[in-house]
């Protein structure tokens, strides 16, 4: 929650893509549903479907490290993104490593940046 409050404060910059939407399209909740929908509208960096093929390219490397599909189209948005960090929870993505971004969970991120 402190880490949203930091995007909402403008402290912190989002980024999300067409496959977070698309995700949150098909969230059978549909309060949680739209309360994501309305932090989207905090995020400072839209990766839209006009990237899809640059981002299937980087998830298909990814993926050789046993990430699953949509997870690793996440990291590609964000690697296209060029944001520092990708945060989560996933344990088997925060196994993942690469030059490129940064993954991480709330904590370690919070710990490193504050």
């Amino acid at each position: 929650m402190y880490i949203q409050r930091l995007i909402v404060e403008n402290k912190l910059e989002l980024v999300y893509s067409y496959m977070s939407k698309y995700e949150n399209s098909q969230n059978p909740f549909e309060i949680r549903k739209r309360s994501i929908n309305d932090f989207f509208r905090h995020a400072a960096v839209y990766i839209d479907e006009s990237c899809s093929d640059h981002a299937v390219e980087i998830a298909s490397r990814i993926m050789k490290t046993g990430i699953k599909p949509k997870d690793a189209l996440h990291v590609a948005c964000a690697v296209i993104a060029k944001a520092d960090f990708f945060i989560t929870t996933d344990k088997r993505l925060l196994k993942y490593h690469t030059n490129e971004i940064r993954l991480t969970d709330p904590i370690e991120f919070l710990n490193e940046t504050e």
